[in-house]
């Protein structure tokens, strides 16, 4: 029953090389990876004239060159990505360019800020489109965090079906909500230009506002950077591309960022034309979509692709958030699980973990977004902050050809982002204070992580000079399934030769390389043990072995032969710690059990630390 709901909501497991039919073109790269900072367009605007209202309507004329502002960081950021896209093609993003020119614990920094921030863009933007929804329909109001979870567990469901699915479906609903706001800024612009409609221009532009200081000019760009979330996604996820993959996501960020960069000039000119200012209980992008357009079927057009968009701007977090795990896992501060790819090729354990640790922030906050927003743009600008710097490392060590140009970008990228940092830890200190506890304790645990696997990668190492002693064999056929050339290996070898001389060492390849490096490896250290190697199409380790097991057992029933299975299983010292590896004898264990006739033996190995 429960295999059966699995394929209803996920669908048929994909074979290992069906992995390229899985990756994103540019469009859908640009739908998937994209609506996170496409979606900023809805607040990122109002963030800065919210600021400037503090000292009246006549200050709002500074939306315009703070505006300007913005769009040279956003320009400054994406040409930085785009040399990292090309200089760490496999992902990583800030934790990648931190890592190798800052050092490992700045680069954990970077990754532990981004895990954070990409939870938070789920929460945030499941929480600001379900406000949307009970806005419009306030009867719903008392159900927005059950309707917030529902809608977490649909995207996640979605994700864990595949990349591409979830990119066909994004895929409409962004170029909507594109074609909806460039109609709107299209048609403002026209009747402006064309005198339809007389300005409402609040002050002079150009003219000196009393009031109106250094400080709060770079609180209110601050506050407008809010528009650049999410700019930094595609560079995380550079192995979704089809190839050349580098390429492809070089420049789907470079339409990404034209997109924004357009729509966000746009709207702010056009909201300043039309001398709109923030209200309690009505968005600029409404304001704005209602003195266009009035209260007419374009105007619900515009508010139901904002709300959509806002609800799947989460997916740029399921896009992102499992692709970077994997990439911390592969260097061992993560858990090992977030490196296996699930039935549908993706990394299903990223997926369904970001869905779960955002529920759970939905419901400790109740889904209100305005006491995550100031932590969410931490921990974007955090890792913003190190991948400019790192950058700046890196062409000052490596000076490659036109290096001076880049790092002149990097510069002006890391003195725009440092700035932004210290103005919200100065402006909104009592919102923010938690990130510098709760970083530091992510990377503390992705050390702790980090250090038990070196431990137990020195308990199993082995010395290939040693040779496996022999032991005297009977007839039984001993099959033990093996995942590698460790201590507990040996150990179990060692108890299977004294069982008998019959002993059969399996394992199971994800593909043919691994095969391959196995083989060489048992060939060096010779155990006296005969290896057979099965290749695993669909990524499964018990389905191959049982079939195998159960072609050895109907060769030995003829001779009257028992077969025992050895399995090699080792405990950790804490219980904790077996969270951090995949249990496969556990598994194996679990459908041998079922098979008649056939006789298990676990040989355990013990951790000392």
């Amino acid at each position: 029953m429960v295999k059966k709901l699995k394929r209803l909501l996920i669908g048929r497991p994909l074979k290992s090389n069906e992995l390229q039919g899985q990756k994103l073109n540019k469009l859908k790269a640009l739908a998937i990876l994209s609506s996170d900072a496409l979606s900023s367009i809805a607040y990122g605007p109002e963030q800065i004239l919210v600021v400037l209202m503090a000292i009246g309507a006549a200050a709002l004329w500074y939306s315009l060159p703070i505006a300007l502002g913005v769009l040279i960081l956003l320009v400054a950021l994406i040409l930085s990505y785009r040399q990292i896209i090309y200089s760490y093609p496999h992902g990583g993003g800030a934790y990648m360019v931190a890592k190798e020119n800052l050092g490992m614990n700045f680069g954990l920094i970077a990754g532990g800020s981004l895990l954070i921030d990409y939870i938070l863009t789920v929460a945030v933007s499941v929480s600001a489109g379900t406000d949307a929804i009970t806005s419009a329909f306030p009867a719903f109001h008392p159900w927005s965090v059950s309707i917030a979870v529902v809608i977490v567990i649909i995207i996640t469901v979605l994700n864990l079906r595949g990349l591409t699915e979830s990119a066909t479906f994004l895929a409409y609903p962004v170029y909507l909500f594109i074609i909806a706001i460039v109609g709107l800024i299209l048609v403002g612009m026209f009747r402006v230009l064309t005198g339809q409609v007389t300005p409402e221009v609040n002050h002079t532009f150009g003219q000196p506002v009393a009031g109106v200081g250094l400080f709060l000019l770079l609180k209110a760009f601050s506050s407008g950077c809010s528009a650049l979330t999410g700019v930094e996604a595609i560079s995380n996820a550079i192995p979704n591309f089809k190839d050349p993959a580098p390429r492809n996501a070089a420049r789907t960020l470079i339409m990404m960022g034209c997109i924004l960069g357009c729509l966000f000039i746009g709207s702010v000119l056009l909201v300043y034309w039309y001398g709109l200012v923030p209200m309690a209980d009505q968005t600029m992008l409404s304001q704005l979509a209602e003195s266009v357009f009035g209260r007419n079927v374009f105007y619900y057009i515009i508010q139901a692709v904002t709300a959509l968009i806002l609800i799947l701007a989460a997916n740029t977090g399921y896009s992102a958030f499992p692709q970077l795990a994997f990439n911390l896992a592969k260097d061992k501060y993560m858990p090992r699980p977030f490196t296996v790819r699930g039935d549908r090729l993706g990394y299903s354990n990223g997926i369904i973990t970001l869905g779960i640790f955002s529920i759970i922030l939905i419901v400790i906050f109740r889904g209100q977004t305005d006491r995550l927003i100031p932590i969410y743009a931490v921990g974007v600008f955090i890792p913003f902050s190190l991948s400019q710097t790192g950058m700046i490392v890196k062409w000052l060590r490596e000076k490659p050809k036109g290096w001076v140009n880049k790092l002149i970008t990097n510069l002006i990228g890391a003195f725009i982002c440092y700035l932004i940092l210290i103005i919200f830890y100065i402006t909104k200190f009592q919102s923010v204070w938690i990130t510098l506890v709760f970083i530091p304790i992510v990377v503390f645990i992705f050390h702790k992580i980090h250090q038990h696997y070196l431990a137990v990668a020195d308990q199993l190492r082995i010395d290939f000079a040693q040779k496996i002693r022999d032991i005297k064999a009977t007839d039984n056929v001993i099959v033990v399934p093996i995942a590698g050339i460790t201590k507990v290996v040996e150990q179990s070898l060692v108890y299977a030769k004294s069982l008998s001389d019959n002993v059969i060492a399996v394992y199971v390849g994800q593909s043919q390389e691994q095969i391959e490096k196995m083989e060489r490896e048992w060939k060096e250290w010779d155990p006296g043990v005969r290896l057979v190697t099965l290749h695993s199409l669909y990524r499964s380790i018990v389905t191959p072995l049982s079939k195998f097991i159960d072609t050895v057992k109907w060769k030995a029933d003829k001779n009257g032969a028992t077969v025992t299975v050895v399995i090699p299983q080792f405990y950790t010292k804490k219980w904790w710690q077996r969270l951090l590896h995949n249990q496969s004898g556990v598994m194996i264990r679990a459908v041998l059990v079922r098979h008649a006739n056939i006789v298990l033996a676990t040989v355990p190995y013990k951790f000392k630390r």
